[in-house]
């Protein structure tokens, strides 16, 4: 194939790939979904892509879609900077509806968030035809209700389009692989799939060394858990003298959810049938909230550390300006809540991980002046002890900063603005902060710096997620993650599952790529969770 995009990357700016050339072309032909790990360049392939595009079909737009505000920024000024062509613009949600009016003008390069376009196209702002090329990226997030499908279908039906997804990881299951390709219209035989052993692959990635560390919490925390569960099974005896989880011997956070949803279903049935919900219903409803609240509490503290159960149990008494719900009273009233609450101003309940975190980073980062470290932790609260614990003493080889999410909840869970979320970061790529403390935040697609050191301070079950976390470190050199695991909790099956997931992943793909995949099962698509499934003989699916 005759390649023209030198005509339109700025010289100098692209490193030669044969991967990502090679995928690139195949994407000129037909739509492509392209799996890759991360930190392999999958924007490097789009930008190829949308250059010979530009070249071979003027006069039409490009649409670059992105789940995240600050990962649509990111793209436009990556690409903008890299790419000669038509201008750029940016569709977000911080642009207001009569803003964008009027405001595209073909031809461009439009960066967006995909809820805005669903809206723009709905209104007639703007049309499917307008584009030859539609890039999604983060292209796993095509299934169920997420704008991703609808957008797709919609581009597919338009001659002449081209579609691109991209993504680390398209799920653990067949179904789900499937389901992204059919709503993206990617044919089996359009699976782009690439591994880090791969030979074309392997030369311009690192070894990265990923360390388990078990830990063991000590009594007076064990104790503390002890006593929470002691209060979740109380409320799940509740719930099984109404019916509910008679064949599940262990119920977990899922069986709850599920049950939460089926009850705000009876709700809106009910009331759109008589004014008066009956009391019972309320007793399950308030056994059901009690016993999230309970695990979650317990998940903390088995999982987290005894100040994360301190400011969750300080939240649910002060929020509402102290006005608790029946839920929360009845919580924190249950007797072994308050002996857990009792137990937490006991000496020895801090968790062994934050120790082994700062243990760990220290070391690293005085072993390794210049540079860099990113703990992923699942809450808020312990990102904040974490930054506290890293930041205590004399001043050392750590410099640390929380990077979480924009949403503010309360006073004491302020979130980031985008704008400051940029400025922490540009602060971590000069190496005035070394080490960030981030949440789920920095998992997924935001232009972090490659980092020597990643600890997960507790694994995650979503094979999804754990690729995208340990990708941030092993890009241009050896790279280091260490997965803390306290023993004989949650833990251990979130690293079990993942691990699953991940080789169950790859014997999909490659499948998917040798077989020439199959059809995509839609008979469990649309179903509702209902009260009854919850009081069945089998167990609710």
């Amino acid at each position: 194939m005759d390649w023209v995009v030198h005509s339109r990357i700025r010289p100098g700016k692209l490193e030669e790939r044969a991967y990502q050339r090679s995928i690139a072309e195949h994407a000129l032909r037909e739509n492509v979904l392209a799996v890759l790990p991360t930190g392999t360049g999958k924007t490097a392939i789009a930008l190829r892509l949308m250059a010979e595009t530009l070249v071979r079909g003027p006069g039409r737009s490009q649409l670059f879609l992105a789940p995240t505000r600050p990962l649509v920024v990111q793209h436009a000024r990556s690409v903008g900077s890299l790419l000669e062509g038509p201008p750029t613009q940016v569709y977000t949600g911080a642009v207001p509806p009569e803003r964008r009016r009027g405001l595209f003008t073909p031809p461009v390069l439009l960066f967006a968030t995909p809820q805005v376009v669903a809206n723009d196209l709905k209104a007639g702002e703007l049309r499917p035809g307008d584009f030859s090329l539609v890039v999604f990226d983060e292209a796993h997030r095509a299934v169920g209700d997420y704008p991703y499908v609808a957008l797709g279908r919609a581009f597919a039906r338009v001659p002449g389009t081209r579609i691109l997804g991209m993504t680390a990881s398209p799920g653990s299951s067949r179904e789900k692989i499937l389901q992204v390709m059919e709503n993206l219209s990617v044919a089996p035989r359009g699976l782009e799939y690439r591994e880090v052993d791969d030979p074309d692959v392997a030369p311009y990635l690192h070894p990265v060394n990923v360390q388990p560390v078990v830990v063991e919490n000590p009594p007076a925390l064990k104790e503390v858990a002890r006593r929470l569960r002691a209060a979740l099974e109380r409320q799940v005896s509740r719930l099984r003298q109404r019916g509910y989880f008679l064949d599940v011997e262990t119920v977990g956070r899922g069986d709850l959810l599920r049950l939460g949803e089926a009850l705000r279903s009876e709700r809106i049935r009910q009331r759109s049938g008589a004014d008066r919900v009956p009391g019972s219903y309320w007793e399950i409803v308030t056994a059901q909230a009690v016993a999230m609240k309970a695990f979650h509490a317990v998940d903390l503290a088995e999982t987290q550390g005894a100040e994360a159960v301190r400011r969750f149990l300080t939240r649910l008494r002060t929020r509402g300006g102290g006005k608790l719900s029946p839920a929360d009273r009845e919580f924190l009233r249950d007797p072994d809540v308050v002996e857990a609450v009792a137990g937490l101003d006991l000496g020895g309940v801090e968790h062994p991980k934050i120790a082994r975190v700062v243990q760990v980073v220290r070391e690293e980062l005085a072993a390794r002046p210049g540079g860099k470290a990113l703990v992923f932790a699942h809450y808020r609260d312990t990102a904040q002890v974490l930054v506290d614990e890293l930041s205590q003493g004399p001043a050392g080889p750590v410099r640390a900063a929380r990077f979480v999410g924009q949403a503010s909840r309360g006073e004491s869970d302020q979130g980031l603005s985008q704008k400051s979320q940029v400025e922490i970061l540009d602060r971590f790529r000069s190496g005035e902060v070394n080490c960030l403390v981030a949440t789920s935040v920095a998992e997924e697609g935001l232009d972090i710096p490659d980092t020597d050191l990643v600890v997960f301070y507790e694994p995650v079950p979503s094979e999804i997620r754990t690729i995208q976390r340990r990708g941030r470190t092993g890009r241009f050199h050896a790279g280091r993650v260490v997965v803390l695991v306290s023993q004989g909790t949650r833990d251990q099956v979130s690293q079990y599952a993942s691990g699953r997931k991940e080789r169950r992943i790859r014997a999909l793909l490659e499948e998917i790529r040798a077989q020439g995949g199959g059809a995509v099962t839609r008979s469990d698509r649309g179903k509702q969770s209902t009260l009854e499934q919850f009081g069945s003989p089998t167990r609710p699916r």
